[in-house]
């Protein structure tokens, strides 16, 4: 690591260790509003709304510990069982939910070790480099203030300003230490709150269970779409040009005694359009299961699509083995719907397609130097991409701020099933 990206590093543990302090300092007033709360619950209507108000400023309080947990690298996600049917309409049934369920038990546990936690590791997070600070500018300090009131300067020193010539290395030396040991007092803090605020086991699988659920839904919901597509093809291109296939050969039979040459014409016209009928099957086919897909594996599926781009796009991969085939595929048209949606919004010059494996996850980046501010709120098509990957566990993380560029980062977990030959 560089001098330059530790001291940010530094710099920006102690800035969230200040904002660590601030926020333990509301711990106490939050778990004793949620004490009253919970003591005021069997009150009718009052004492169920403040317990409900009490247990989102806990949740609220946990979450804010969350995101700076994720700013050092720590993920603890949100544990809190869904509420049960019918429970904003039954109070006795949203009290039982808020009580019941542990997740809120463990965030108030927190409160009060935590908010101990927080201030002391955050205090001495912020104070060892700040007192080094002062020692860095109290050289200047005393060098402008003799100079400006006794008229001396660097070459006639009085004693306060040899006191600051010595305090220059010790401050120099405290802050380099109080950067150094940042981190070190952040990270600490995040993991004993993890201890509290990440789900436990049962809640993990709950968490899992519901995430299964939400994706079969849509696996369900996008096969059914896809079988509605395929049909709506069938029945307005292939099926309606091999009914008039079949009506213009009937013709040609009648007229082929009394007319030869308008039957010979017919003919022509049903072979033309059985020709069509063809190019459409095989098209339909290509959206199913693209053939190039599956000969060339998904790296020279990428690649053939990528020649067929007006944008210009450099493709990377390092795959030592193809993927298993639905995965494959489901890669294969996220990507696919990416660069379409480049190719439509970014106004782009040129873009980067970036496929490698590592570590049992499958990771695909695709990037351009477009306008950016692409947003999954807006349209479908990057909704549609969570929702593919989301079958088989995969992720999509988006990068597009203003002016660009845009980096889109698909991320499944998968297997090689078998080496490249």
């Amino acid at each position: 690591m560089t001098s330059q990206a530790w001291s940010r590093g530094g710099v920006t543990a102690v800035v969230d260790s200040l904002l660590a302090v601030v926020l333990a300092m509301l711990n106490v007033p939050v778990f004793l509003l949620w004490v009253i709360g919970l003591l005021l619950s069997p009150v009718p209507v009052l004492g169920v709304e403040l317990l409900t108000v009490t247990t989102v400023v806990v949740r609220w309080r946990a979450d804010r510990e969350r995101v700076l947990a994720g700013r050092v690298g720590v993920l603890i996600r949100r544990p809190y069982s869904p509420a049960p049917p019918g429970a904003e309409n039954d109070s006795h049934r949203q009290v039982r939910w808020i009580i019941t369920d542990p997740a809120t038990w463990r965030d108030v546990s927190w409160l009060l070790p935590g908010a101990l936690i927080g201030l002391v590791l955050g205090l001495i997070a912020v104070a060892i480099p700040l007192y080094g600070l002062c020692g860095v500018l109290l050289l200047p300090l005393w060098l402008s203030l003799a100079d400006v009131w006794f008229g001396y300067g660097l070459f006639w020193p009085t004693g306060n300003t040899a006191e600051a010539w010595l305090a220059l290395p010790q401050g120099l030396v405290i802050l380099g230490a109080g950067l150094a040991v940042a981190p070190l007092l952040r990270t600490t803090d995040v993991l004993f709150a993890q201890l509290f605020l990440s789900p436990t086991a049962n809640a993990e699988l709950r968490l899992r269970v519901a995430h299964l659920t939400t994706t079969r839904a849509d696996a369900i919901d996008a096969q059914a779409a896809e079988l509605r597509r395929i049909e709506r093809d069938l029945h307005d291109g292939a099926q309606a040009r091999m009914v008039s296939v079949g009506m213009t050969i009937g013709l040609a039979e009648r007229l082929v005694r009394q007319d030869p040459n308008a039957a010979l014409q017919l003919l022509a016209e049903a072979r033309a359009s059985s020709t069509a009928a063809l190019v459409e099957l095989r098209q339909l086919v290509r959206g199913i299961h693209p053939p190039v897909l599956a000969e060339r594996g998904l790296e020279g599926a990428v690649r053939a699509l990528a020649m067929s781009l007006p944008v210009r796009t450099a493709v990377t991969s390092d795959l030592p083995g193809r993927l298993e085939t639905p995965v494959e595929s489901a890669v294969y048209f996220a990507v696919a719907e990416a660069l379409a949606n480049m190719g439509r919004h970014s106004r782009a010059r040129a873009a980067w397609v970036t496929i490698y494996h590592d570590g049992g996850v499958l990771v695909v980046e695709i990037g351009d130097d477009g306008v950016g501010g692409a947003d999954p709120e807006r349209g479908t098509g990057l909704a549609g991409i969570t929702r593919r990957l989301g079958a088989f566990d995969g992720t999509m993380a988006l990068a597009s701020p203003r002016g660009g560029p845009t980096v889109v980062t698909m991320e499944v977990p998968c297997v090689l099933s078998s080496p490249r030959i």
